[in-house]
């Protein structure tokens, strides 16, 4: 179950505070902690993380990022994968990756853990699409099923093995299936 904070405070002194494992996302308000993630959840992560960059990465086309913390539009929140296009990945006066990420992901990726409030998940997929994230995948290893967000338009749920998923504009060219990705959960 995910832990709120009963006590209020800016998003200043929110970003203030050192950051914890698991990280604490600043929503409403309230330091709210995301849950510790768990085998499926982790083993997807990864493996997607993965798979993106080789694929976008060596191209410079976008880069795939776990665990980043996203600052804007008043939270602070931190999508298991976030995904830039490669000029907008946010770099220092070295041109080296930036600490700070203060934009929305051009892409949000959530991966659902065992006791995750999908609700809360899913409020920060449509936060990041009210500040032009192209797209957002919920990710549920139960169920084998993702629930693909664009903005102003219909939730996609694909939850068939052979279901192609939908890739933002950057990354149309990748081909990538349900039976693909859940594939990685075997070993």
């Amino acid at each position: 179950m995910i832990q709120a904070s009963k006590t209020t405070l800016s998003l200043t002194d929110f970003l203030a505070l050192p950051e914890t494992k698991p990280a604490q996302e600043y929503i409403d308000g309230r330091a709210v902690s995301k849950p510790m993630p768990q085998g499926k959840h982790s083993t997807i992560q990864g493996e997607l993380v993965t798979w993106i960059n080789q694929q976008l990465k060596v191209r410079k086309v976008a880069r795939a990022f776990p665990e980043l913390r996203c600052t804007f539009g008043d939270r602070s929140i931190v999508p298991d994968i976030a995904v830039f296009a490669w000029d907008r990945i946010p770099r220092d006066e070295n041109r080296q990756i930036s600490d700070s990420f203060a934009i929305a992901p051009d892409w949000t990726i959530e991966i659902l853990s065992p006791m995750q409030s999908q609700t809360r998940v899913v409020k920060n997929i449509v936060h990041c699409l009210h500040y032009g994230t192209e797209m957002g995948w919920l990710i549920d290893p139960s169920e084998q099923t993702i629930f693909v967000y664009r903005s102003g338009q219909e939730i996609e749920i694909l939850d068939k093995a052979s279901d192609v998923l939908p890739m933002p504009s950057f990354a149309i060219d990748l081909h990538l299936t349900l039976e693909m990705m859940f594939s990685w959960l075997i070993e």
